[in-house]
Order: structure tokens, then C-alpha cells, then sequence
């Protein structure tokens, strides 16, 4: 029978929370999650706990919550946990090799992508963005450079063509934490594998920055299309008419043709907007202030938005 290790958990957002239900669930010692502080949200800015910190009260496990993980007392708090491993899942902070060399077996990874495919931050976003048709999550064995250590286990899943990043994320972070499960029953058993990443095939994700967000009608259907869904539901895809901001949240491939960014045609069924080749219908969006109405919705309370208008 494998070995039940003791392990420290450190992750802060919604991905994170499956791997940690999974831990629990089957019988492993969590000695302590660590996650990040809790950081001022709403129109209040209130503070908000991080999905992590939620889960873990609710199983009633320890929490530590350090703004800096490098300093002193925080490398110290985590080595009186005295942990086998570290499980690391969408954290939030770089870990010091201080803190990696605490766990006495292995700091352990999930990572959702397939590795060395879209190091960094972002990885969900961009094998969406780009439309690929494959992703996955990597269980690798951590070390100083970002997402560079070997790898462990790797478990696919096709993308379909119409999923948004919010969509593949929520089907991954379950995926990871079965994967997580896999990789602990492999090192108990004295089983887990390590391969060296190739870094010749290695490409990188890093964090979405505002003006990525900006559609460019300019490009081709196909690549407004996956940039939509790839940036759903957030940070979420913007286009402007006459100095108004729109979110767009949903479209449709179209073959219609027209200067790009023009307004072809309005229905019911949404708005035919012409890009570089091709166009695409835009079915859902959002105006400044509202939440995400239909595309047609819109319209009926702006009579200047039709067709020849042009979205820059």
C-alpha cells in the first residue's frame, strides 16, 4: 500500500481547491495550507478570503497566510510543519530555495499545461488564445526557475473548439488533482518517474496585460474568435465604439466579408461584425457599468450602433 505522506499545501486560487479536497479526502496529514493574504475586492474593497483559505476552514485545517514567503519567520513557520512534500497549485508567489529545500521527499508542482509547453502564468489562456485542440496538467518536481524542473506525470485532455479558458480551467483543476493523486500513490510506491523537460520546445504564458485584451479586427475571424473565448471570463475581451468601452463575451464564426471592424448586419441573433477575413457575430457583450446583455439587447437602446458603424 503507498505511503500517506505528510504534506504541505500551498495554493490561493479556485484551481488550487479540487487538489486540496482530493488530499483530505484520501487520508493525507495537511499540517498546515498555506495561502495568500487576503486583498481588498468590490466597491468596497472589503477584504476577501482566497477560494484556498475558504476550503481550508471549512476542513478545519491550519492556515498561514505571509505577504512574503523569503522572509525568515515565514521559511521558519513552514519548517516546523516538518512536511515529506510540498504540493504547490496556482500559489501566487515565487518559493525560495529556502522554502523548497524544506520538504525532506520532493516540492511538487501542478501545473496546467503540458509542460515544457506555456511556462508561467497564464498557461490555460494561451493554449486557449491559440487555439490549440490539447491540453493538460504536468505534475513536476520543483525547482528554482520557473516551471523548469523535471516532470513527473502529465495527464491530457482535448480542447474543443468552442471551450472558453474559464471552461478548460474548471475541467483542469480536477484533472490536476487526480494527477496529484496518481503522482503520491507513484512515489509511495517507489515508482515516480523523473523526465528532464526539453527546453528546445519550451514556450511561455506569462501574465495577461490589459491591452492584450484589445480586439484587432484587422486579424482574421478565426483569431478574434479564440481571442474571445480565450480571454472568458476574465479578464474578457474589449472592443470600443465611440469612445465606449465594450466587454465581448461571446461570438460566432461567420464568412461574410467587409472593412474590418464594420457592423454588416443586426438581428436577433446578434451583430455581424467583419474582421480581417471573414467576420464573426457577436452574441453577448457588456456595456460600462451593466452586466453582459445580448448583443441585439444593446442595440435597441442605441439607435446609432448599425450596420456601417465601425468598432475600433
Amino acid at each position: 500500500m503507498a505511503s500517506l505522506f505528510k504534506v504541505l499545501f500551498m495554493g490561493t486560487s479556485d484551481f488550487a481547491v479540487p487538489a486540496l479536497e482530493a488530499l483530505r479526502s484520501k487520508g493525507y496529514d495537511v499540517p498546515l495550507v498555506v495561502t495568500q493574504p487576503d486583498k481588498p475586492a468590490g466597491r468596497g474593497l472589503e477584504l476577501k478570503a482566497s477560494p484556498v483559505k475558504k476550503k481550508a476552514l471549512e476542513l478545519g485545517l491550519p492556515l498561514f497566510q505571509p505577504e512574503k514567503l523569503r522572509v525568515p519567520e515565514a521559511v521558519e513557520a513552514l519548517r516546523l510543519t516538518r512536511p515529506e512534500l510540498a504540493v504547490v497549485a496556482a500559489y501566487g508567489q515565487i518559493l525560495p530555495s529556502s522554502v523548497l529545500q524544506i520538504p525532506k521527499i520532493a516540492c511538487l508542482n501542478i501545473h496546467g499545461s503540458l509542460l515544457p509547453k506555456y511556462r508561467g502564468a497564464a498557461p490555460i489562456h494561451y493554449a486557449v488564445l491559440n487555439g490549440e485542440t490539447e491540453t493538460g496538467v504536468t505534475i513536476m518536481y520543483m525547482n528554482e526557475k520557473m516551471d523548469e524542473g523535471d516532470i513527473l506525470l502529465v495527464k491530457k485532455t482535448p480542447i474543443d473548439t468552442e471551450e472558453t479558458t474559464g471552461e478548460v480551467h474548471d475541467r483542469l483543476a480536477y484533472l490536476g488533482a487526480e494527477g496529484l493523486l496518481e503522482a503520491l500513490r507513484l512515489l509511495g510506491e517507489g515508482k515516480a518517474p523523473r523526465h528532464p523537460q526539453d527546453p528546445s520546445q519550451a514556450s511561455y504564458a506569462p501574465s495577461i496585460k490589459r491591452e492584450f485584451c484589445r480586439l484587432d479586427w484587422k486579424s482574421p475571424a478565426s483569431r478574434v474568435f479564440n481571442r474571445v473565448r480565450g480571454l472568458s471570463p476574465w479578464p474578457g475581451a474589449e472592443t470600443s465604439w465611440k469612445g465606449m468601452e465594450l466587454k465581448v463575451h461571446k461570438v460566432a464564426l461567420e464568412n461574410r466579408k467587409g472593412t474590418p471592424g464594420e457592423i454588416l448586419e443586426i438581428s436577433k441573433q446578434g451583430i455581424w461584425v467583419a474582421a480581417g477575413i471573414d467576420s464573426v457575430r457577436l452574441i453577448e457583450i457588456q456595456p460600462p457599468g451593466k452586466k453582459k446583455m445580448g448583443a441585439y439587447d444593446f442595440t435597441l437602446g442605441h439607435p446609432d450602433f448599425k450596420p456601417g458603424a465601425i468598432l475600433s
